[in-house]
């Protein structure tokens, strides 16, 4: 699996004009399962995003998880964190799952969190959404369970 954090001030998906999920302050997670991803993997990665030490603590030092802080998360599928653009200009994305797993698995994950105590928000699956989101820092990182 791959994802994308952000951490946020606040953040929001909507669809169709309708907002249905928001976060903030916490983390945006954009997730992309790929092929060979299994619920393990999902499991793995979001103790991993839960214990990543991203916020700041009473002395500005980035030394505090989402979990210490309270923060909420919002989980939005990305397919488009799998494009190869190896070859022309046209990125490919054959690396990413295929939708009825790579659904099931980015569902598993936002439900790994809820375990972990992070209040969690999701996107909807194969939706043409629009995410708004506040940044804070910015701070964005980049996990992949091929090389956590």
């Amino acid at each position: 699996m791959r994802v994308l954090l952000q951490r946020i001030s606040e953040a929001s998906v909507a669809t169709g004009g309708e907002t249905v999920g928001r976060s903030g302050p916490g983390l945006l997670i954009l997730v992309c399962a790929m092929p060979g991803d299994t619920d393990e993997t999902a499991r793995a990665l979001a103790a991993k995003v839960s214990k990543l030490r991203i916020f700041h603590d009473d002395d500005g030092r980035m030394n505090l998880s989402v979990v210490q802080t309270g923060g909420s998360a919002l989980v939005v599928s990305q397919f488009t964190l799998a494009a190869d653009t190896s070859r022309g200009n046209r990125p490919g994305f054959s690396g990413a799952a295929r939708p009825p797993e790579a659904e099931e698995l980015y569902l598993a994950f936002a439900h790994h969190l809820r375990d972990l105590g992070i209040a969690t928000e999701t996107g909807r699956f194969g939706a043409d959404m629009k995410v708004s989101l506040v940044n804070d820092g910015p701070v964005t990182i980049w996990l992949d369970t091929e090389n956590p």
